[in-house]
């Protein structure tokens, strides 16, 4: 069994840090989120600390492998998760009960189209995300690593 990084960090947005609670306490059964949309924990490591840092996030499963959106409500600036794990592409991935480590990159531009659609029926406040941005919304495919 895969270990998981120690100490981590889970993210102070109030709102997110009781996702973060509910969702450890019930092994993901709870919090439940607008449409039905599937949550997950993403831990990534900062770019400049080094630190873990966790995060609750919308997340769909694809194939054997997994989707995120870093949207940031369409700000017009990444997630700081996002940038972590563009540097740091190693994350871990909590999905229900289950935790491994996961290689994150970009869907490519003949990717995306078919998963931001896959992503937008989950959760369709997306498409409104990137109408408030200038910014392409990245998807991140997470796929679980060898080890």
């Amino acid at each position: 069994m895969a270990e998981a990084p120690s100490p981590i960090i889970d993210n102070t947005e109030p709102w997110v840090a009781r996702q973060i609670e509910q969702y450890l306490a019930t092994d993901g059964v709870k919090p439940a989120f607008r449409y039905g949309a599937p949550l997950a924990l993403v831990t990534t490591q900062g770019r400049k600390s080094g630190e873990w840092r966790r995060t609750c996030l919308i997340c769909a499963e694809d194939d054997g492998r997994y989707l995120i959106v870093a949207s940031l409500g369409g700000a017009p600036r990444h997630p700081v998760w996002y940038l972590n794990l563009s540097e740091n592409p190693r994350v871990w991935l909590q999905v229900g009960a289950e935790s491994f480590w996961v290689d994150a990159r970009d869907a490519t531009d003949e990717e995306k189209p078919a998963l931001w659609e896959k992503m937008v029926g989950l959760y369709p406040d997306y498409a409104d995300y990137q109408k408030k941005t200038d910014r392409p919304i990245p998807v991140v495919i997470l796929t679980r690593s060898a080890d």
